[in-house]
């Protein structure tokens, strides 16, 4: 007879009744497993389980059939939602609460298998067959036992929770079955894992499973407590380290000894005697000073404290740099740094003039405002060496959050100062020149706003008491000359555009550009490249081939990288042996090194046909030439506008095909040009976004172009927006548009006579090359745009001021060109 049947008899259960084909109600449980032998409780609580239990306490001998469920969310399981293997249990002990839910004490008996189910309402009734273990009374399963035995005695010891009586329990078992169960019972594992087990009848093998998962709970065990191990270790440690220094203190104390090792809180205090602090800045450092005596070291307050005193005595509060007051070496200093930009130059020479006079003076808050590449980052260098002073340059490029400029408040983990004082840091003196470059491209978002921080710091009168979060000292930023630089200013916010004074750069002229290139370019990029300037001379006219053919921009950019590549081409001969010297001089020359010519010409090219005229562009990449070109084909009197036009350009040309359908007559344009015909208008470079007034003029004169059939001549660029009534009426950006038509190799430029004045800030070089041709109406622009006007009945003006205006506008741009009179702008 098996031990099976030995437990059976002793709890009143006869093996017959349970013979293979017994049917027994079924009890499926969640997240848990039932062994033989086990006692354990069960809340019972769903319909069917409930019924059962009400069943049985009717019978006899109550004894059911206990699986586990595969997934604990199914409610209502079916066969295939159970292990098939479970077991009989007999119910010691059921508990009825008042929310009709029972709470059961069941005992395992026996394995069985689930054969099928035979009932399904009001519970589950199954037909089990029995399981028979298959058991081995040898040396190995003895010495399987052995150490399952051990490993659990060791995980006990490790388990305060459990009753020392666990231990006894686990020796008083003999037989190898039933310790595996035992101990499968209680072990950490998953409900799949324990099926496992229960599913594995030969007992060696579920010994060796046991002892796998038991090892794996003991090596967890060990890890928990020697973590515990290390952190009482380190806790205990710092206790013990700051008892011994409080001793050895009071040691010291007593014996008058005094051995030079001064402790962190001496240092500090003997670092704020000596530090030249404004009076205000001194009682907060000793403030936090006397918080740091009464901290423990190795606290995190401690280090937060300590922090904050040493960025109090880091930051610069009186100490400032000797500005150069000899005017004539500053000049001297910035034109060897830069060639042209006389208006920035000259603004420069004026501060120091005035600081000269007036010691106290506050720094100016200059913006320089230009097209990529123009030296706007350099010239603040620049300017910093001409003065003497510390020079720090802040990129605000992508910025979005306040605390960028303001801080952080100490509250937060890890703050520090903003980028201002932070600056002002690395500067150690209060009077740096301080740049924020890019501050058209500052960004906001839920964390602030930085260009409102920026306000308090560009303010001279407020940023003598500018508040960092950090800090939370006002601290004087008065004596700093802030200088911004920007590519437009159209995105920098009103309030922050008013509190600096704007220096446009427009651009450099051709001349400007080969002086820059001879003087500071080419020796620069020969010394980054390792060439003498004996073994390879770049002449004038190469310096022009490249200016004009090889780039077309505001700033020189361009031109450094055209350079370089002349000079590394130079450098591969050098370094296979060819040492030179070595002559750039042609554009025959350059081929070879840089390639065919990247720009030509266009103008003659496209203004060989009626139609086609050409216009003048302010961009933010500096000024640029705009062709117009219009067709006329069989239609019904559409007008078709292309180019990527905005609203104001499209209503420019609206205007001036309204001007010329009035004036058809005298332009010997039929007046129902458009009844069986269509317009299209359009401007190339399609994919750059073109918008504003200024081409109105262009389009005008296309338009009559196309019309009559003459030509444009193709040496004229003009600018100016276009009323109905035929007045042209004044733009902006007419340096830009200038410099552009300069660069274009235009000779002529018809420009509102209202912009005039503009012109003065035109250099003179480029203004001893352009005719300018001040206009007043569009009759006037025909006149001097076409080739040959005189096809058409453009009625003269008659009025003697117009006489004296027209008179004079052929004139040569020479100073006097300039000052002719005109209307205030």
């Amino acid at each position: 007879m098996s031990k099976d049947d030995d437990l059976l008899k002793g709890i009143g259960v006869n093996d017959q009744n349970l013979d293979v084909g017994d049917v027994l109600p079924l009890l499926p449980i969640r997240n848990a497993v039932l062994f033989p032998g086990a006692v354990a409780p069960f809340e019972v609580g769903r319909e069917k389980s409930v019924a059962l239990v009400e069943d049985r306490e009717s019978d006899s001998q109550p004894f059911i059939a206990i699986f586990a469920q595969k997934d604990p969310s199914t409610d209502d399981p079916s066969q295939e939602h159970l292990y098939p293997v479970g077991v009989v249990a007999r119910v010691l002990k059921a508990l009825r609460h008042s929310s009709g839910n029972y709470s059961l004490i069941l005992q395992g008996v026996v394995r069985v298998r689930m054969e099928e189910v035979v009932q399904e309402d009001p519970y589950m009734k199954i037909r089990v067959s029995r399981l028979y273990e298959t058991s081995h009374e040898d040396v190995e399963c003895e010495a399987l036992a052995m150490s399952l035995r051990e490993i659990a005695k060791q995980v006990v010891q490790m388990m305060p929770e459990l009753p020392r009586e666990a231990a006894s329990l686990i020796d008083s078992i003999q037989e190898p079955g039933q310790l595996a169960d035992l101990v499968s019972t209680n072990i950490d594992a998953s409900v799949e894992e324990k099926a496992g087990l229960l599913e594995t009848l030969d007992v060696k093998e579920r010994i060796r499973k046991v002892l796998r998962l038991l090892t794996r709970q003991l090596e967890i065990y060990k890890m928990r407590d020697r973590i515990n191990s290390q952190i009482k270790e380190e806790m205990g440690k710092n206790q013990r380290e700051y008892v011994l220094r409080q001793q050895l203190k009071a040691i010291k104390e007593e014996l008058g000894e005094d051995e030079g090792d001064q402790s962190d809180v001496d240092m500090l205090k003997e670092r704020i005697a000596k530090a030249d602090l404004r009076s205000e800045a001194r009682n907060v450092a000793l403030k936090q000073l006397k918080r740091l005596r009464s901290m423990q070291v190795g606290s995190a307050e401690y280090t937060v404290v300590r922090t904050y005193i040493d960025w109090i005595l880091d930051i610069p509060w009186t100490k400032a740099t000797t500005d150069t007051t000899n005017i004539p070496a500053v000049r001297k200093v910035l034109d060897e740094d830069h060639s042209g930009l006389e208006k920035i130059k000259k603004r420069i020479v004026e501060y120091l003039a005035v600081r000269k006079l007036k010691k106290d003076k506050k720094g100016p808050i200059l913006c320089l405002v230009g097209p990529p590449g123009v030296g706007k980052t350099s010239l603040g260098r620049s300017i910093a060496r001409a003065l003497g002073r510390k020079f720090l340059r802040n990129s605000l490029g992508g910025v979005h959050d306040e605390a960028a400029i303001r801080g952080h408040r100490r509250t937060y983990v890890g703050a520090l100062p903003g980028q201002i004082i932070q600056g002002m840091k690395k500067a150690g003196t209060i009077n740096p020149v301080f740049m924020l470059d890019e501050i058209d491209k500052i960004g906001h978002d839920f964390r602030g706003d930085p260009a409102a921080a920026l306000l308090e710091v560009l303010d001279p009168e407020q940023n003598d008491t500018f508040s960092d979060h950090y800090l939370e000292i006002p601290y004087d930023l008065s004596k700093v000359m802030f200088i911004a630089t920007a590519n437009v200013t159209d995105t920098i916010p009103p309030a922050l555009k008013d509190r600096m004074e704007i220096l446009e750069i427009p651009g450099y002229t051709r001349r400007e550009k080969a002086a820059i290139a001879q003087f500071h370019l080419i020796p620069k990029q020969l010394d980054e490249h390792g060439i003498d300037e004996k073994i390879l001379k770049i002449g004038a006219q190469a310096i022009d081939v490249i200016i004009d053919r090889y780039t077309r921009e505001a700033g020189v950019r361009n031109l450094e990288r055209q350079i370089a590549s002349v000079i590394r081409a130079t450098a591969v001969k050098v370094a296979e042996g060819n040492s030179g010297p070595y002559s750039v001089n042609s554009e025959d020359d350059l081929r070879p090194l840089l390639g065919a010519p990247k720009f030509t010409s266009e103008v003659a090219e496209r203004m060989d046909e009626p139609g086609v005229a050409t216009g003048l562009a302010w961009t933010s990449v500096g000024g640029e030439i705009l062709f117009v070109e219009g067709t006329r084909m069989h239609g019904t009197g559409k007008i078709q506008l292309t180019g990527q036009l905005g609203d104001v350009m499209k209503e420019s040309a609206q205007a001036a095909i309204s001007y010329v359908r009035t004036h058809a007559r005298e332009l010997h344009v039929p007046e129902d040009f458009l009844d069986e015909s269509d317009v299209h208008i359009h401007i190339p470079t399609g994919g750059v976004p073109k918008d504003g007034p200024s081409a109105g003029l262009t389009m005008m004169t296309a338009l009559v172009s196309l019309l009559t059939g003459i030509r444009v001549r193709h040496d004229v660029a003009m600018t100016g927006e276009i009323t109905l009534r035929g007045k042209v009426l004044p733009v902006g950006g007419i340096k830009e548009k200038v410099l552009a038509a300069h660069r274009a190799g235009i000779k002529r430029v018809i420009l509102p006579e209202r912009n005039l004045v503009d012109l003065e800030e035109v250099p003179q070089e480029v203004r001893e090359t352009l005719e300018f041709v001040p206009v007043t109406r569009m009759d006037e622009v025909l006149r001097e745009a076409l080739e040959n006007p005189d096809k058409l009945d453009i009625p003269i003006i008659k009025s003697s001021e117009s006489k004296k205006k027209k008179s004079s506008s052929k004139t040569k741009p020479t100073d006097k060109a300039v000052e002719t009179p005109s209307s205030p702008t």
